[in-house]
């Protein structure tokens, strides 16, 4: 009985992919039957070449905005699922239906489904709350609305701030000629740096707090590195901003901004705060109840905790929905598209990234042998500045919570150990993955989902590599300066 919830919604959430999913869809039912039966996948027993398809996702996202832009607006599903399959449909003939099955359905129902629901129910509570007034876009404004989202970051998520915040910033802004800039101060501070402080903030400290890291844990050991990061982009930004500002002034897009009627600040749809604060809740409890109950599906363990928060998650979805004010959506430009887009584009990111995880894992006996050896010395003492590093980088690409997991583990995988004598460790693998989570648009699904709605109200934003000549020139300097003062 437990499976049969899980399994509707592994449906549905395809069935919202559209029909252009339909081959991942068939690859799935094909391989379901043996996975009951699947072992658990060995990444030692991996060759190098398996990450190639994960390698194929990542610059498809790069360089066929650049190189084809009009292939991939119309066709970026059918290029992810032609990904998908050139990973599963190999990956089966050689290691058989059974384990590919198997590692199927649990990247879909124990890492992805979870991952989209909770995003969706961020997604729709925040977009149905319309901050008011008459806000313009000067270097001030702007960094006290980013002030504000990642101060909220800690406490609502990263998801739940960006997605709260980013339409009053677009909106401020709406009369700039220079905006993408704004855009992707607003991805460092609110959308990675602001979420470092508790385990709501990000889903890797979140893991850490399921593995028994203590709420507070990181708000002791990391408020300097958190403080230094978000005050020097928050000043940098304003000098930056400042520049395009003097050059630019105002210019209006509406032919006679004068004449609109003055808008108090307030908050339309107010009462989706309730949802917010209510999947803010199911996440908390998620991580606190522990009935000790779970179901099998298909091979894969789900905890009778983590079914009640995905169900109670639909059930606050439908409810936002119901609740929000009529024409609340509207004034916010409301729209699936982004949402859309993260679900077909992250569904390939976590199935093509089934081998490059389970390599990961496997360590010293693993093809990425040199990753576990490069984070200790030669006596085999730890290297606090090399798990930044090396959690930091690999967080730029992949998930940041199963890369937090890996380096987590590698560092012994007690929580007790960890808080205390290998503080200065937890605390370089939790910086590194939250904030070189920044690196990349693929680096944290809000980083994502920022950018498709500032795309969709007509911003021009930087390309795939575009973005990382931003956060080559901003954030790399600052990582090293953190390294030298926390981390050496």
């Amino acid at each position: 009985m437990g499976a049969v919830p899980t399994i509707t919604m592994t449906l549905n959430t395809w069935r919202r992919l559209g029909p252009r999913s339909l081959p991942m869809l068939a690859a799935l039912a094909t391989l379901m039957p043996a996975a009951a039966q699947a072992a658990e996948l060995n990444g030692a027993a991996l060759s190098a070449w398996w990450g190639l398809p994960f390698a194929g996702v990542l610059l498809s996202i790069a360089l066929f905005p650049l190189l084809a832009p009009q292939v991939w607006h119309h066709h970026f599903g059918k290029i992810t699922a032609g990904w998908v399959l050139l990973f599963l449909l190999p990956f089966a003939a050689v290691f058989g239906p059974g384990l590919t099955g198997g590692a199927l359905v649990h990247a879909l129902v124990a890492e992805y489904l979870p991952f989209i629901i909770l995003l969706t129910a961020l997604f729709t509570a925040a977009g149905g709350i319309y901050v008011r007034g008459n806000l313009r876009g000067s270097p001030l404004t702007n960094v006290g609305l980013m002030a504000t989202g990642s101060f909220l970051a800690s406490f609502m998520g990263t998801t739940g701030a960006s997605m709260l915040l980013i339409r009053p910033l677009l909106r401020a802004n709406d009369n700039r000629k220079h905006r993408a800039h704004v855009v992707v101060f607003f991805i460092f501070t609110v959308s990675n740096a602001g979420g470092a402080l508790t385990p709501l903030g990000d889903p890797p400290l979140f893991l850490g707090f399921l593995k028994g890291v203590e709420f507070t844990w990181t708000l002791k050991h990391l408020f300097p590195e958190t403080l230094f990061m978000l005050v020097s982009l928050l000043t940098i930004f304003y000098f930056v901003d400042r520049w395009f500002y003097s050059r630019e002034g105002t210019l209006p897009v509406d032919p006679t901004p004068d004449t609109r009627k003055p808008e108090g600040f307030g908050l339309e749809g107010a009462i989706n705060l309730l949802p917010l604060a209510a999947v803010v809740g199911l996440v908390l409890m998620s991580g606190l109840w522990k009935p000790g109950v779970r179901f099998d599906v298909f091979g894969t363990p789900v905890e009778l905790q983590a079914l009640v928060r995905d169900v109670l998650l639909l059930v606050v979805i439908a409810v936002s929905l119901a609740i929000t004010p009529k024409g609340v959506r509207e004034k916010n430009q409301f729209s699936w598209a982004p949402m859309a887009e993260v679900a077909k584009l992250f569904v390939g990111i976590f199935v093509t990234m089934i081998p490059v995880l389970a390599m990961l894992r496997a360590g010293a006996a693993g093809p990425f042998a040199a990753v576990a050896g490069a984070v200790a010395n030669e006596a085999g003492q730890p290297l606090p500045w090399a798990y930044f590093w090396l959690s930091g980088a690999l967080s730029s690409f992949l998930d940041n919570a199963p890369t937090y997991l890996v380096f987590f583990n590698l560092a012994g995988g007690d929580p007790a150990v960890l808080m205390t004598s290998g503080a200065a460790v937890l605390a370089a693998v939790s910086a590194g993955s939250v904030f070189m989570g920044a690196n990349t648009y693929i680096g944290n699904a809000p980083n994502f989902m920022v950018k498709a709605i500032a795309e969709d109200r007509g911003v021009a934003m930087p390309s795939f590599f575009g973005y990382m000549l931003w956060s080559g020139a901003v954030l790399i300097p600052l990582f090293v300066v953190m390294t030298f003062i926390w981390f050496v």
